[in-house]
This record gives C-alpha cells, sequence and structure tokens, in this order.
C-alpha cells in the first residue's frame, strides 16, 4: 500500500459508518473546511461586495432560498453543457462578468479550468449553507469513470434579489461511485 493509499484508508476508516453516511459526512466535512477557506480568501478576491447576511448561530437560508439557488447553478450548467456561453455568462455576478471579456471568453475559462462540471455523468446537489456570511451550495460531481468530485458554488444575492455565481472551486473526493 502506498502511502496517499494508506492515507485515504485511514481517512475513510475514522469517519466510519454506513458508506452512504461516510460519503455524506466526508463531503459535509469537506464543505465546511473549503467554506472556511474560501470564506477567508474571498474579502480578498472581492472586497466590498455585499455577502449574504445571517444572524448569529444561524448557518442556513430558508428553503426558497435554496431552491432559487439551485435553480441559478442548474440553468447555468444546463447552458455550459449545450455550449450556450451568453446563456451561462448571464448567470455569474456583475464583478465575475466584468473580469472576463465576452461570454466566449468565460466559456472558454470554463472549459479549460471547470471541465469536471462538463463531463460529469450524473450531479446532485448536496445541503448549502451560510458560513461566515457566505453562501456555498454544493454539487456532487461523478465523473465517467466513478471519480466523485465536489463543486462548491459561492452565491451572491444582487440588488434585484436575484441569485447570481460568484465563483466555483472543483474540490476531489476519496470516495468513488458505484
Amino acid at each position: 500500500m502506498t502511502r496517499r493509499e494508506g492515507r485515504r484508508a485511514a481517512a475513510g476508516a475514522a469517519v466510519g459508518g454506513a458508506p452512504g453516511g461516510r460519503l455524506r459526512r466526508t463531503l459535509a466535512a469537506l464543505v465546511t473546511v473549503l467554506a472556511v477557506l474560501a470564506a477567508t480568501a474571498l474579502p480578498m478576491v472581492a472586497p466590498g461586495r455585499a455577502l449574504a447576511q445571517s444572524r448569529p448561530g444561524e448557518s442556513t437560508l430558508p428553503a426558497a432560498e435554496w431552491t432559487a439557488i439551485q435553480g441559478v447553478v442548474r440553468a447555468q450548467l444546463e447552458a455550459l453543457r449545450a455550449g450556450d456561453g451568453a446563456r451561462a455568462f448571464g448567470y455569474a455576478t456583475p464583478a465575475i462578468r466584468a473580469r472576463y471579456s465576452s461570454a466566449g471568453a468565460f466559456l472558454e475559462m470554463v472549459r479549460r479550468g471547470f471541465a469536471p462540471l462538463l463531463t460529469a455523468r450524473y450531479d446532485e446537489f448536496l445541503d448549502g449553507a451560510v458560513i461566515g456570511g457566505n453562501v456555498i451550495q454544493p454539487l456532487r460531481l461523478i465523473q465517467p469513470d466513478n471519480t466523485v468530485e465536489v463543486a462548491l458554488y459561492t452565491m451572491e444575492r444582487q440588488r434585484d434579489g436575484q441569485w447570481r455565481i460568484v465563483g466555483c472551486a472543483v474540490v476531489p473526493s476519496t470516495v468513488k461511485a458505484a
């Protein structure tokens, strides 16, 4: 057994429980760690942007908000997979749209840097969270070779009440789909 396999086995054993429960707990822990990292990095990337407001001890939004957020992520994914850069670009925040010169440049960036979003044979939303004022919506991606990755979408409510995508990080999972 290699060192990497040993670490993976130890990590899997430490989580324990049934395979489905282990996957949920592993992904939940991963989302928490990455969301905290994102919360500390986002002010450097997008200083001064309005973050979702949460009360002390509150870590979620009403179900209707999560449904709206997932609708935006799903619509962008469908547009990306259809090659419709203009439609996909429209689901990004104004700051992200300003960062890229065109919808074509945005689509090319996604193709180069976020291929797992486009190649997944299956995807499924996981429970989102509000951490440090950042709204994080995770999406489980199962690739054709059964590797599992998680896309962590950071969302932002616009002044008109609509949710838009601030960014996305795709991270590998140690779990393999059946």
